[in-house]
């Protein structure tokens, strides 16, 4: 599994609910690219536990699995962010 850290653009509910948006990270080239989340499912605050991806979650986590399209192709991915819910990594 790759980890990167993200950029990430989210919308703020007024129930407290986080919904993300759009992502950007940088290539291997250091140039950045854009992707809009087309669909995505909240996985957090299902316990303690070692995610799939080798990633180790709380309780406090906030996890989303996310469907980009990249050069035409559907492309599964992980967000992940814990409290202060500052920065985020990609896993792929």
């Amino acid at each position: 599994m790759t980890k990167k850290e993200i950029d990430l653009i989210c919308l703020h509910g007024t129930n407290g609910e986080v919904t993300p948006i759009r992502l950007r990270l940088k290539d291997e080239d250091g140039q950045y690219q854009a992707y809009t989340i087309k669909e995505y499912r909240d996985l957090s605050h299902h316990g303690t536990k070692l995610m799939s991806d080798g990633v180790y979650v709380t309780d406090k986590t906030l996890i989303f699995e996310c469907k980009i399209i990249v050069f035409g192709r559907e492309k599964r991915i992980r967000l992940y962010s814990n409290e202060p819910y500052l920065s985020w990594i990609m896993t792929s």
